[in-house]
């Protein structure tokens, strides 16, 4: 898959240009083709890497950032999307974790390059981090996106049914449960392991808050939950 094939435009960002300078910069030097081999390994070669192990990345992140000044939604729609168009894994885990720090920047008008972001070079180590931190706090601020939520939980790309399942994870006392049961039935026969996996986690976490309603919403959709999203579920109860 061509990255930025059918891609948004990134706006004009001067801090962009900055932040990408500077990434690929220290980055790139600090590559080790033997860890990106394993890398790409674990990760089904899902994308080429540059072999940079996680605390080591997340410190040459600090040091690209430095003194950059805090973004505006053009900045992060910039700069996710020009991470998203460079190869190696390492830029999109920066932009993923850019988005995180930054989502209270962004407003509802970001959701359309967020969809585009969970469904180009689409697997778990990106979308996760999307869903939880970027998603969520996006619907949080803007009630009216749980409207799109509805519709992405039905979206032909499992990754964006994915993050509707997962946007909630951090809510806690305000999970909208009805949306929460209401997807996990929605989407309880889609024989994908992600999306079965994604039930089961998002049930897991809503019941450290609830878990007499887990139990009996587990219990009350019976044989339509996989096995795998009932055991998830349950896990901690």
């Amino acid at each position: 898959m061509n990255p930025a094939a059918d891609a948004p435009l990134p706006p004009d960002s001067a801090l962009a240009d900055t932040v990408l300078e500077r990434l690929v910069a220290v980055y790139a030097p600090a590559a080790d083709p033997v860890r990106a081999a394993g890398a790409a390994a674990y990760m089904k070669h899902v994308a080429p890497f540059l072999g940079i192990p996680t605390p080591e990345r997340r410190a040459l992140s600090r040091t690209v950032l430095a003194g950059a000044g805090r973004p505006d939604e053009a900045d992060c729609t910039a700069i996710a999307l020009r991470c998203w168009r460079l190869p190696e894994r390492e830029y999109q885990y920066f932009a993923a974790d850019y988005l995180r720090r930054y989502a209270g920047r962004c407003t509802s008008g970001f959701l359309p390059v967020l969809h585009h972001l969970v469904t180009t070079v689409p697997w778990w180590d990106t979308v996760d981090v999307l869903a939880a931190h970027v998603a969520g706090p996006l619907v949080a601020a803007d009630p009216a996106l749980a409207r799109e939520m509805d519709r992405w939980i039905d979206d032909p790309s499992l990754w964006a049914a994915r993050t509707a399942l997962l946007h909630q994870l951090r809510y806690r006392e305000a999970t909208d449960t009805g949306r929460l049961f209401g997807y996990c039935l929605r989407r309880a026969d889609h024989p994908d392991f992600f999306i079965r996996k994604a039930i089961g986690w998002a049930l897991r976490e809503y019941a450290r808050t609830d878990p007499a309603a887990v139990r009996d919403f587990v219990e009350g959709a019976g044989t339509r939950l996989s096995p795998l999203s009932a055991r998830e579920a349950l896990k901690n109860l």
